[in-house]
């Protein structure tokens, strides 16, 4: 076989490799994000348990870069504490070692099912499903990506030029561990280079003192990645991820100096070399916890005076949730209010914008309003945590029911942002991505419908701060005209299929999902009327019209004598 065909198929399994590593991930995201971000937040409890609840999450995800992100989420909105989030680190670090151990099993024999199970769940109308479904398929091209890597790499133990570059390396440990950190730092990924090395020893093509050194410089590199995440981050992002490359840069450096002792011992682990590569990669991470899960407390104490908080500039924006107002009652909730306009007026400039990318074919427009949708997530997190504090004072009936209000708007405010990012702009990306274009009338029925819902956001922000009824009623009375436009809308766009306009034709899915979305928005800023309009006995309790009662019959009638009877 010729050296280019080697070396196209190897890089063929390494790009199936970390493909199938990307759907891995994804698809536990999409499945199972919230649970996990969940128990990440609630992992603050002590070391030991923000630890293990790291190594479930990166075990989940296959990723400790992935679990990293979440972490510097967190500990950007202040909800988990830098020493929780190293802590975390460390375990996530151990769990991606898990899931090394995991896939490195040589269980050829269940590819298939894999394969042919994750198909058939994938095409589910459930999505937890659908994604279950895309989980057992990641997972089956990455046990068929290292088949392919053990299979490419097989002729290139007879080459001559392999052997010699190879040896370099084995007698270079030090450069070897460079190369390893440089490449997992390129392919983004500790677990598929670790199982690219597994793959390697198991195959013959290279040794276990080498397969070491590799070892090590991916653990570094894998550091790297997360450090390269951080960049432009909040100083309290950019310490965890300092944090946990400091460890492994630690941990590397006195494996590195204690490599021959270690080698000797790593050959004991187990009998094939590849399960013995594994098996020194969760116990060198398993050290690395064992001891700086105890110093994680010292270790955010330096890196807090090494990384302090930036000052603000002098034209910085003043934060209004002063922590000082929050045994004033009264003033905390101004403040509060104050804040969730400034809130409202970014999702307001975010709907205005995002019609505006179904005119465009430059994305550049939608990345600026989903980096503004990034920040509206931040800033009512921490609008309700602000909030929550607040509920733990003595407050009167009337206090602790604006504060509801307040929590309940702020969510529907982050509601509306979701709903122009995963919603309209996804739409405005496929416009662009496909080239298409609606009609001049069903373009016409977008704009007019969108200038309606901006309409409707002014009237709601009206409510929230006047707490006026008739304001009040005027937005509920326009979301019921809203849903006859939208109903008309839609009645246009089907007449306009059936006289087979082709711009109406290419853009059917389109159109309407851009109405439903819009509709959607309309209902998230109406509910801020109803607390209002319900406390003035103007809110009917349903909308269902009851059949009228039948008429009592007539006095000698034969339906009365049945009745008597």
């Amino acid at each position: 076989m010729a050296g280019h065909t080697i070396l196209l198929n190897l890089l063929g399994g390494v790009a199936l490799l970390l493909w199938g590593t990307r759907m891995v991930q994804s698809a536990i995201l999409k499945a199972f994000g919230p649970q996990l971000r969940t128990a990440i937040a609630r992992a603050a409890a002590g070391p030991v348990r923000a630890a293990a609840t790291g190594a479930a999450a990166a075990t989940a995800l296959q990723s400790a870069t992935a679990t990293a992100v979440l972490v510097m989420g967190f500990i950007t909105r202040g909800l988990i504490a830098l020493p929780a989030a190293l802590a975390l680190m460390l375990g996530a670090d151990l769990g991606t070692t898990l899931a090394v151990q995991a896939l490195s099993l040589d269980v050829r024999t269940l590819i298939p099912i894999l394969l042919i199970a994750g198909v058939a769940l994938a095409g589910a109308s459930r999505p937890t499903t659908e994604q279950v479904g895309r989980l057992l398929v990641g997972i089956g091209l990455i046990m068929l990506a290292l088949g392919l890597i053990v299979s490419a790499s097989a002729p290139m133990r007879a080459s001559a030029t392999v052997a010699l570059v190879l040896g370099r390396l084995a007698d270079d440990p030090l450069l070897a561990m460079l190369l390893a950190a440089a490449l997992t730092w390129a392919m983004h990924s500790s677990v598929a280079f670790v199982l690219f090395v597994i793959s390697l020893v198991g195959g013959g093509l290279i040794a276990l003192p080498l397969a070491l050194a590799l070892v090590l410089g991916a653990n570094v590199g894998g550091g790297l990645v997360a450090l390269g995440m951080a960049a432009g981050q909040p100083a309290a992002a950019r310490r965890v991820v300092i944090g946990n490359l400091a460890f492994r840069l630690i941990g590397a450096t006195v494996a590195f100096l204690a490599l021959g002792p270690l080698i000797t011992a790593a050959g004991s682990l187990a009998a094939e070399p590849g399960r013995a590569v594994a098996h020194f990669h969760t116990l060198f991470n398993l050290a690395l916890a064992v001891v700086f899960l105890p110093l994680v407390g010292r270790a955010a104490a330096l890196l807090e005076r090494a990384l302090p908080d930036a000052e603000p500039s002098h034209d910085a924006r003043l934060d209004l949730l002063d922590p000082d107002l929050l045994d004033n009652p009264p003033l905390a909730l101004n403040a509060a209010t104050r804040a969730m306009l400034r809130l409202a007026d970014k999702v307001e400039l975010m709907l205005r914008e995002t019609i505006l990318t179904f005119e465009e074919t430059d994305p550049r427009r939608i990345r600026a309003v989903e980096a503004m949708e990034r920040e509206v997530d931040v800033e009512q997190e921490r609008i309700k945590l602000y909030l929550a504090q607040l509920m733990q004072r003595a407050l009167t009936p009337d206090e602790s029911g604006q504060v509801l209000e307040a929590v309940t708007f702020t969510t529907n405010l982050e509601h509306i942002g979701d709903i122009i990012d995963r919603g309209l702009l996804r739409l405005a990306a496929r416009k662009q991505k496909h080239g298409v274009r609606f009609s001049d009338a069903g373009w016409q029925d977008i704009r007019g419908f969108h200038a309606m819902i901006a309409d409707q956001m002014r009237r709601a922000l009206a409510v929230f701060v006047s707490r006026d009824p008739s304001v009040a009623r005027e937005l509920v009375a326009e979301k019921d005209r809203l849903r006859e436009e939208e109903a008309r809308a839609s009645e246009r766009h089907f007449a306009r299929l059936r006289d087979g306009l082709p711009e109406t034709i290419e853009t059917s899915a389109l159109h309407l999902d851009v109405l439903r979305d819009l509709k959607r928005i309309n209902a998230h800023l109406t509910s801020v009327a109803y607390p209002i309009l319900e406390q003035t006995g103007e809110l009917r309790g349903s909308r269902l019209r009851y059949p009228k009662p039948e008429p009592a019959p007539r006095p000698g009638s034969r339906h009365a004598l049945a009745r008597r009877s």
